[in-house]
């Protein structure tokens, strides 16, 4: 169903304080109503596809709701701690080892989580490693992903506002288990802001495409 959307309906959003109009292919703005949505700064933000809601992109107010976990034996005690904390605030997860913390390869994890992203089984992941390096430089080899090593809460926050990072990466041997659940709200918190930063990433997508010819 066509659902259309004219100027005194983005006047009523603003005044209930909506930041954020959600559309869709069904969805029509007059011209006026687009002016005032330019006018007041709102921000026109894509339904997710019904793709994407399988993958977990989105949903129940959280900009993910499925998220990928894992990562080597350096960090398994911390991945513990990190899938408690999505789970406690209500975020599905998938838990893709390791199960110990007897020796095993951080690639072998950075591989998977970028595998399940690229075939939608979801739309974000949480590697832990020693430093928070490694398994971010095997995860980027992956066309589409975009994995940041977060040291702190400013470079987790300019990751997904900036980069639209959909791999956040940790140290647990950098950083204290404190630090890495404060990185890791503030990642799970922080939005993709579009606009000029977009035109970047596009940038990094040619690249991309051009290397796979």
């Amino acid at each position: 169903m066509k659902k259309l959307y004219r100027e005194a309906d983005i006047i009523r959003f603003i005044k209930e304080g909506k930041t954020e109009l959600v559309v869709d292919k069904d969805t029509i703005l007059t011209p006026s109503a687009i002016d005032m949505i330019n006018s007041a700064k709102m921000k026109i933000v894509p339904a997710p596809t019904a793709a994407a809601e399988a993958a977990g992109c989105g949903g129940n107010g959280k900009e993910f709701s499925k998220i990928v976990v894992g990562g080597d034996h350096t960090g398994y005690n911390a991945k513990k701690v990190i899938i408690k904390l999505l789970k406690e605030k209500g975020y599905e997860v998938l838990d893709i080892g390791t199960n110990s913390e007897d020796s095993c390869d951080y690639p072998d994890f950075a591989f998977i989580a970028a595998a399940k992203i690229i075939n939608k089984e979801a739309c974000a992941a949480i590697l832990i490693d020693a430093t928070g390096i490694p398994s971010a430089i095997a995860a980027n080899k992956f066309p589409g992903i975009r994995a940041a090593t977060c040291y702190n809460e400013f470079s987790a926050k300019s990751s997904r506002e900036h980069n639209n990072a959909n791999i956040m990466v940790v140290g647990a041997m950098a950083l204290g288990i404190e630090t890495i659940k404060s990185i890791t709200n503030t990642w799970l918190n922080s939005k993709f802001l579009g606009e000029r930063h977009q035109r970047r990433l596009d940038k990094i997508t040619e690249v991309e495409k051009k290397l796979l010819k």
